[in-house]
């Protein structure tokens, strides 16, 4: 059955009324707050930009449930390579190119590169990517700008550091589908990558765990930090609109958004049940669960960073998504699964989302200045060429 074209889920959000309990438990929707005068956005607007143009330490508190933790946003620092993968020019190099390079798959037509374009701001712009011989995936392609930061890979956190992340992909039979024995010879007779290999590791020899290090290396150097954002944080009062700057205190307070969207990553790297894992239907995806097979993690998926994101639409794992969508369905506290006769003795039925997801009653003006700032997280465009031996000689 095709994806509908807009989620019924938002249709049933939208569908309900404004005041109506959920039987299930939760919240009522809230009615939307009055919105103000243009003179008074305004006037907010100046008395925000005076108080976010200080220190970021001095910044208005953020709204947050008690023990929630908390790391302010702001620039980005220099990543940190790991002990056993030290950072080397010569390693980001190789890495560069493997990334481009679809010799690395089974089939010879799947770069690294094609889930994750810079010219679609390391996504790949689908609802979910294709594998190998075209097979539909189940899940969107997160971007990996950023990704030095991340505690934890994949949408269900089931690798620790970027080499894990990239030998799974590698050998994924429905990704890559890489054989290590053929990549080696393969890579082995292409002119340049045994010197490329010798510089990186002291060797020629091209193993599958050099290929994930020298991936993983090049990966950690793909950090953004240059958004106008990132500018008005560094102290240029001007880089954000009035607009953005209400946004941006939205984003922090009412809007909660900072539950989950903290730090200079803008992710807490956690999981979190929004209520999307379509429990029971044929697009039905567990999420963190298939890696912990703890039940009270049935449904929830890792913290994206929302640096960049109005370049790497679609979003969220199933890639349903777009900003507009998305703030609409947490500005009604997300949906509340119910497990009706079908389900009502499943111990694993994701019937309580995360609690930090509540109704906000936000109008449609504080909805368009939360676009607005996260907007002005984007990254400026980047003309990125891929090297010339990842390219199969004609």
């Amino acid at each position: 059955m095709p994806r509908p074209p807009l989620p019924a889920l938002l249709l049933l959000l939208l569908a309900a009324p404004a005041a109506a309990a959920d039987p299930a438990g939760a919240p009522p929707r809230l009615p939307a707050r009055a919105e103000k005068t243009d003179a008074e956005y305004k006037a907010w607007a100046d008395e925000l930009r005076a108080a976010y143009t200080k220190p970021a330490k001095e910044w208005p508190k953020p709204t947050l449930d008690p023990g929630t933790p908390w790391a302010e946003l702001g620039p980005l620092p220099e990543p940190e390579h790991p002990k056993d993968n030290p950072f080397s020019k010569e390693k980001a190099e190789l890495g560069k190119a493997l990334f481009f390079d679809a010799r690395l798959s089974g089939s010879g037509q799947i770069a690294c590169a094609s889930c994750h374009d810079p010219d679609l701001g390391w996504a790949d712009g689908r609802t979910t990517a294709f594998g190998h011989g075209r097979k539909a995936l189940k899940r969107n392609s997160p971007s990996i700008l950023n990704v030095a930061f991340a505690p934890a890979l994949f949408w269900d956190g089931r690798a620790k550091t970027l080499e894990d992340q990239a030998a799974a992909v590698l050998a994924n039979p429905d990704e890559m589908r890489s054989d290590a024995k053929d990549v080696s010879a393969r890579l082995s007779k292409v002119k340049g990558y045994p010197e490329l290999f010798k510089a990186a590791f002291g060797d020629d020899g091209v193993t599958t765990e050099r290929t994930a290090k020298a991936v993983a290396c090049f990966e950690r150097t793909v950090v953004g930090g240059k958004s106008r954002f990132d500018a008005f944080a560094r102290g240029k009062a001007d880089a954000l609109s009035d607009p953005e700057v209400r946004g941006l205190h939205l984003f922090r307070t009412d809007a909660r958004c900072g539950h989950c969207h903290n730090g200079p990553a803008l992710t807490d790297g956690r999981f979190h049940d929004l209520g999307l894992s379509n429990y029971g239907t044929e697009f039905e995806d567990v999420g963190r669960y298939a890696v912990t097979k703890d039940v009270k993690d049935v449904g929830k998926f890792r913290t994206p960073s929302l640096r960049n994101v109005s370049k790497t639409a679609p979003h969220m794992h199933s890639g349903l998504f777009d900003i507009p969508t998305a703030l609409i369905l947490y500005n009604a506290g997300m949906r509340t699964l119910r497990p009706g006769a079908r389900f009502k003795d499943d111990p694993k039925f994701p019937a309580t989302k995360s609690p930090l997801l509540k109704p906000l009653g936000l109008n449609k003006h504080d909805l368009a200045d939360l676009e607005a700032f996260l907007r002005s997280l984007e990254e400026p465009s980047r003309k990125f060429r891929p090297p010339a031996i990842s390219q199969p000689a004609e």
